[in-house]
């Protein structure tokens, strides 16, 4: 209370300072944070550091908009004062405008619970959008408002104004030896680099703005380099990004399946819903996460097993599984990071029908489900397995699920987030107490349903 007390007796300028490195520093830890956490190959390694690094991403955020709550009394009084000075307002009004966006959009994505998938779904991309300004725009911001840039310009125009009077002295001198007196209102012009004497020239002060415009100016030279390096440096990652998000379902994904690291034969062969899928064509991006190096199988050596609380333990090799009923679903595809896939022609066999073949023992409660990367588990109950839109999917919009997609057999439950939806899953064991998964283990909710789903 009492550092409150003393913030508001703080003046208006140590108040302006003190905000500006605040708010320095709180970008920059955003901007380490969140590029670690949307790296797919950074995060991947991250295990449970990254459930914290989301935690600290988040309080930083909350941090930044305090901040900008805090200056919202002073911007009346700072804009008045940079009345002259146009790039400063134009810098002010941008630093806010993305500072505003990256505050609205995080704290969307932060509530994205309690929120419909399309909300986050928007966010996210706009979030990503304002960081890929944002971050180079800080960085030239930074650098061309640095200590050493501010000194070298000093000194470009303090040698400035020692030359303008140089200049004038041997004007002076000049005229006197001639027995004449200055023109009055001449003043030193520039003449491909000689000195001359005219009337109208320019005066002291607009010759010093004129220097500090000059594209010979070491500072501004600098600048501009500085400018291109990130244009150059950011640029072709933002078109690939740029590119990925307006790819509804296109050459990314032709890409993905074109580098198909599995060998399964005989390759599933699809029902007439799936191909042309019915749901039309899946539309949004497939961002691709993972726990460990992407697997990549064989059907020479694949199995699918089901064991544990059974009457009937059992498994399939990839042709006995290949022979099993399959029905096609539509559904839409969420992710707990934000994003979405929505329409997705699913084919495969629902999780219900491949536990009644094994069947379910009395004191069983949960299903525990196996990823053949041999890290990642998850696990539902019962009455989530029996859900009509739960299955063990082996095509997608008509085509083998490829294996960073999580094929060739990956668990979908449209109601819940992506990460109950095991990649690579090859077993099922029943179990009578409720195992923790992987990302739940690690900080994530047990309670993955998306708004508005929910199990009645």
């Amino acid at each position: 209370m009492d550092r409150w007390r003393d913030w508001l007796k703080e003046s208006y300028g140590k108040k302006l300072s003190k905000l500006h490195a605040w708010n320095a520093w709180v970008v920059l830890l955003l901007a380490v944070t969140g590029v670690v956490l949307f790296v797919p190959s950074i995060r991947g390694d991250l295990g449970a550091l990254r459930v914290v690094l989301k935690q600290v991403h988040i309080v930083l955020g909350i941090a930044s908009i305090v901040l900008i709550a805090l200056y919202v009394p002073l911007i009346a009084k700072h804009w008045k004062q940079l009345k002259t000075r146009l790039k400063q307002r134009w810098n002010l009004a941008i630093v806010l405008f993305l500072l505003i966006g990256w505050g609205i959009t995080g704290l969307v994505l932060w509530q994205f619970h309690n929120l419909p998938p399309i909300w986050s779904n928007v966010s996210l991309v706009l979030h990503d959008l304002f960081t890929w300004v944002g971050i180079p725009y800080a960085l030239y911001h930074s650098i061309s408002r640095s200590r050493w840039l501010k000194t070298m310009r000093s000194e470009e125009l303090k040698a400035a104004r020692q030359l303008q009077a140089d200049k004038r002295t041997a004007v002076s001198v000049a005229a006197a030896q001639a027995g004449s007196e200055a023109v009055p209102g001449a003043e030193v012009g520039l003449d491909s680099g000689a000195v001359t004497v005219a009337k109208g020239t320019m005066g002291p002060q607009k010759f010093v703005e004129f220097l500090k415009n000059a594209p010979i100016s070491r500072a501004t030279f600098l600048r501009s380099v500085i400018g291109l390096l990130l244009v150059f440096g950011v640029g072709p990652y933002f078109y690939r990004w740029m590119k990925s998000v307006s790819d509804t379902g296109g050459s990314g994904l032709d890409q993905i399946y074109a580098s198909d690291a599995n060998h399964m034969q005989p390759e599933p062969v699809a029902l007439a819903e799936s191909s042309p899928p019915i749901g039309g064509g899946l539309k949004g991006e497939f961002r691709i996460y993972t726990v460990t190096d992407i697997p990549a199988f064989s059907s020479d050596s694949w199995q699918f097993s089901i064991s544990g609380l059974v009457d009937k333990p059992i498994s399939w090799d990839w042709e006995q599984f290949m022979q099993l009923k399959r029905k096609v679903q539509v559904s839409d595809f969420h992710c707990v990071t934000g994003w979405s896939v929505y329409k997705v022609t699913w084919e495969g066999i629902p999780l219900s029908e491949l536990l009644e073949m094994a069947g379910v023992k009395s004191q069983a409660r949960f299903a525990k489900m196996y990823s053949g990367d041999k890290v990642y588990t998850d696990c539902l109950s019962l009455e989530q397995v029996k859900m009509e839109d739960v299955m063990a999917a082996v095509l997608m919009d008509g085509k083998p699920i490829p294996n960073q997609l999580g094929g060739p057999v990956r668990l979908i439950v449209p109601k819940m987030y992506a990460y109950k939806s095991v990649k690579w899953l090859q077993a099922i064991e029943l179990i009578e107490k409720e195992h923790i998964g992987y990302w739940e283990v690690r900080g994530y909710d047990n309670d993955a349903w998306v708004p508005g789903s929910r199990l009645s």
